[in-house]
Order: structure tokens, then sequence, then C-alpha cells
């Protein structure tokens, strides 16, 4: 409820069901506590509410980049080197970064102005309502793989740290993130700031020490062979393979903007800081992670000869090693301890993301929704699944495989940011409540099915090896064409069923945007005007959690000669974003 969302954000009390609204067919709707407590929900299925959004970009952009911490990227970064050698590792992992870079600025700049998650943005740009529940199982489907790939990680950790077997391993790791990731914005804002410091610390404190004690071996680094049947020398089908398994993270941008929606509203006093906020918590975390990939590369050529290749690619076997050339009675310890707050800091925001993912996948489908909470579970006992069937050993092949649909799936949304919208083949703003939209878009959703179909019949062989190692590329460029083109086929008359037919907020004199307050005619609790439409099945207004949920209108709201419900503004509150 945005009214009391300031009150309720630090509370951890529970409340208890709220009464029960009258519904039109006179039965009401009812939303359990866990749906009820904006603490716990996190907005998960609207517009985050201004009054909810009290964080500084600061400390958005920290909470978002604590989410980074993943081990997973010197994993990547190894296995790339292991596979494909030192000069086709380096090139794949800069050209997946730059690729990431670039799509991530877009989805990063209207998700933070509209103030809404990647499954909204989704729906907004070219997919429509019910076209972007696939891309909400894509995303999910990112969520529980990466949590099962740190978990596993976590579970080596423990195993060598501690000597606890790997199937109990994957089992605390699962169980671990739960109750951080329950409490949602609000704990994890909390645990992300105090844990940065000391994570990067140890992070680059392995690196520092192999600098000072062994500096020759970062130019030995550059002479690594791995089982690349080229070498050390750089090799196209390498590259084009290395970048493949490292543009798997592309829709890592989803779970960064699904932080950046809390962003403070724009205006001319904090400008620059949040545009410095939303450019490195956004895009910027690519930064570090192709960091993060190349050291993963150059700690496995360290611990090659010590431990072998099969093993070189594990976190916990590199920082053992790491710590060891600085503090070797406390190696293992401190390695261990590592790898734990790294796979907490990731993974809780693997589960938060994937809650939120799976809230707007069956809300859609069942019209029901228990609450954000119950998805939390759903997601972590998918990745525990996956840990116990072994996931980390087919590292590259997974993450190959799924960067195929992730890529086309970015592509048609960024397709639609960057050039669509500036030619005015699609809507300048973005819309995502049920009420004003198609139920499929053809724009985005027939961009990402066709550009992923093709790239996973090149990543299965059918154009060649050079077609296999590029499939990503292939689906980036398809969906990236295709959008403007089927954009201008259908002269954009998919993307708006209806206008909204509610009164506009007004502007304050300093030119600020008001927040209007409107209450759902249906769950009777008040929400800001973005989140908002006019109803005439209901014959008011109705917020777009229980616009989602009905059932019984049949979209009616979208049928030629609907009369439209036109609503007055009952209240104003504080000032928003700015005209831009």
């Amino acid at each position: 409820m945005a009214t009391d969302a300031v009150e309720t954000a630090d509370s951890t009390q529970v409340p208890q069901a709220p009464q029960t609204p009258q519904d039109s067919d006179g039965t009401g709707r009812q939303y359990n506590a866990w749906t009820q407590n904006s603490t716990l929900e996190d907005y998960s299925l609207r517009y985050a509410p201004k009054s909810f959004r009290r964080w500084t970009p600061y400390v958005v952009a920290t909470t978002a980049l604590g989410g980074i911490a993943y081990l997973a990227d010197f994993a990547i970064g190894g296995s790339i080197a292991i596979s494909n050698g030192f000069s086709s590792a380096m090139v794949a992992i800069l050209a997946a970064a730059v690729t990431i870079f670039l799509t991530g600025i877009p989805i990063s700049y209207y998700s933070a102005k509209y103030s809404i998650d990647m499954d909204l943005l989704t729906r907004g740009a070219g997919f429509g309502y019910l076209g972007s529940t696939l891309t909400s199982v894509i995303y999910a489907s990112f969520t529980f793989i990466f949590f099962a790939l740190e978990g596993s990680i976590m579970a080596q950790a423990l195993d060598v740290g501690l000597h606890i077997p790997l199937a109990v391993g994957y089992l605390i790791a699962s169980l671990i993130i739960l109750p951080l990731v329950i409490y949602g914005m609000t704990a994890l804002s909390k645990m992300q700031v105090w844990t940065q410091p000391v994570w990067l610390v140890l992070m680059v404190a392995p690196f520092v020490s192999i600098a000072i004690q062994e500096p020759h071996k970062f130019s030995q680094f550059t002479h690594f062979a791995g089982n690349s049947p080229t070498g050390s020398s750089i090799s196209l089908i390498g590259v084009g393979a290395g970048a493949g398994v490292a543009l798997s993270l592309i829709a890592q941008i989803g779970e960064q903007v699904d932080y950046l929606r809390f962003m403070p509203d724009k205006t001319p006093a904090n400008a620059k800081k949040w545009w410095g906020a939303v450019l490195s918590a956004g895009p910027g975390w690519v930064v570090l992670g192709a960091a993060k990939q190349i050291g993963g590369a150059f700690l496995a050529f360290y611990i090659a000869g010590g431990v072998g290749l099969s093993k070189a690619n594990e976190p916990i076997q590199q920082y053992v090693s790491g710590f060891h050339t600085f503090a070797a009675p406390v190696a293992l310890g401190l390695a261990t301890f590592f790898v734990i707050l790294s796979q907490v800091k990731i993974n809780s925001t693997n589960a938060y993301s994937g809650s939120l993912s799976w809230s707007n996948f069956f809300s859609r489908l069942t019209h029901r929704h228990p609450g954000r909470v119950v998805y939390i579970f759903l997601n972590v006992g998918i990745a525990l699944a996956l840990m116990e069937g072994g996931v980390f050993g087919f590292l590259n092949t997974v993450l190959g495989f799924y960067s195929n649909v992730a890529i086309a799936w970015i592509g048609a949304v960024v397709a639609d940011l960057v050039i669509n919208k500036p030619l005015k083949l699609s809507p300048s703003y973005i819309e995502f409540k049920r009420a004003h939209l198609y139920n499929f878009n053809p724009v985005g959703f027939g961009s990402m099915l066709i550009a992923s179909a093709i790239s996973i019949i090149a990543y299965f062989n059918a154009f060649g090896s050079y077609g296999k190692a590029f499939s990503p590329f292939i689906a980036l460029f398809i969906a990236m064409a295709l959008s403007p083109l089927l954009a201008l086929l259908t002269k954009g008359k998919y993307y708006i069923a209806r206008t909204d037919d509610q009164d506009e907020p007004l502007f304050l004199e300093d030119g600020l945007l008001s927040a209007a307050i409107l209450s759902c005619t249906v769950c009777a609790e008040d929400f800001e005007r973005p989140d908002m439409a006019g109803c005439p099945f209901h014959q008011g207004a109705i917020c777009s959690l229980c616009c989602s949920l009905e059932k019984d209108c049949h979209d009616s709201c979208k049928s030629t000669g609907s009369s439209p419900v036109h609503l007055a503004m009952p209240t104003v509150i504080g000032a928003g974003t700015d005209k831009s």
C-alpha cells in the first residue's frame, strides 16, 4: 500500500490478513498477510511508488552492485581460458562485456525512470501483457541456473573447508538464503552495504599479493594454453565460443534493475548522482564482472599445475591458493569465509529476482497471487534440484545454450528502446498495465522467438562451426533488426490497446510532477497514479495488481464500444519526477 510504505518498510511484523473489501460480485477480493505487507511484497507486481522509494542513489547503487559479488565469474573466466587459451579468452570476455554494457544502458535508464522491474519494462517494450510471460520464465531460469551454480560453489567451499559432503552443502547453501530474501529490499540493502567493503578487500588481496611476490606470473599467463587446440594464440571459434558463455550473463541486467526501480525520482538537484548510480549499478556491473572473469582466468592458470585443469576453475581452489601466498596458516578458513560471503550476497539477489519473475508469471496465467514470498521457495527449490543434479559440471554447455535465448530477449527489448521509440515506431513511454496493453505484440515477442530459434539452430551446428560459436551474436543481430521491421509492418498498432482515460496529474510550480493518489475500487487500498487504470467493469479506478488478477472481465475495457471512466485526482502528495 503506497500511503503507509514508509511506516511499514522497517517493520518485521507480519500483519494479519486485512478485512475483505467488496468486489463487484459481492465476494470481495482478499490478499493474504504476505501480499499486504509492503516490506515482504516489495511491490513485486507493480510500479514502485514514490513513498516507498526513500533510499538515496548511493544506497540503491551499492545494494545493486552488492548483488554482483558472485564467484561464478571466476569459474566462467577460468573455464573460458582453459577451453580456449589466453588470447581467445581475453577477446571473448571483453567482446561480451562491451555488448552487455551497451545493451544495459537503455534498460537501466527506463527502469529507473519509470520505477518498474524487468518484466513490466518488457511488457511495454514490444511484448504485450501475456507475451512477456515467456520472458518471465527466461529470466526466472537465469536466476535459478545461477543460484545453482553459485550454490554449487558454496558447497565446494563447505566440502573443502569444513568437510561437509556436497549433497548436504547444496541444502545448506539453499536454506541459508531464505531469511534474507523474505524481507526484500529492506533487509538486502543493509546486508549488501555493510558487507561490500569486506568482500572487495578479500577479492583483490590475492592478486595484490601475487603481484608483489611473483610478478612474473602475469607475463607467463599470456602464454596459457589450457586445453585449447590452438594453444594460447587467438582463434575466431574460440572467441565466439568463449563470448557465448560470457554472454549468458546478459540477463544479469534484470537483477540490477530489480534494485534500480527503487531509485528516487530524478530532479535537477540530484541529476548527477542519479545518472552516476544508474550507469554504475546498471550496465556498470559488467566492468567488475569482466575484471572478475579475467581474474578467474589468471587464477586458473596460477593453480593449474597444482590442482589440475579439471579443478582449476573452482573458486574455492583458486582462493585457497591465492590466500596461501600471504596468509598460509589461515588460507583455507579465509577462503571458505570469502566464498560463503560472496555466495550469500549473490544468491540473495538470485532468489529475490526469481521471486519477482515467478510472481509476474503465475499472476497472469492463474489470476492468483499468494505473495512474492511463496515463489522464493519455488525458485530455491528448482535451484537445489539442479545442484543435486551436478549442474556445475556442465557449466559451459548450460550457459552457452542459455545465452542464445537470453540475448534474443534483451536484443528485442533494447531495439524497442533505442530504435523504435526515437523513430516514433512505438510509444515514447512504457505502458505496463494490463488494462492498456494487447495480450501479444508481434514486434518484441515475434523478434525474440525468431531470433532465438535461428540462433539455437546455429548453436546445434546447422550453419557450421563458426555459426555455432557466434550463435548468440546471431540472436542479437536478428532481434535488433526484426524489431523495427515488425514495428513498421504492424504500424505499431499492437502496443496500446486503449489510451489511458484518467486525468493526468498536475505539474507543480517548480516543474516537478506531483504524486496523485487514487483508491482502488476492488481492494480499497490507495496507490499512486502510475499504478492505476480506469475500469469500466468495476466502474472506477483499479490498481494494476487487481487488474491482473481479475478473471471475470474478459478484457471488456479493451473491446470496441466500452465506456471510458474519467476519474478525478482526490489526493496529491509531494513531488515526483522531472518532466524529462
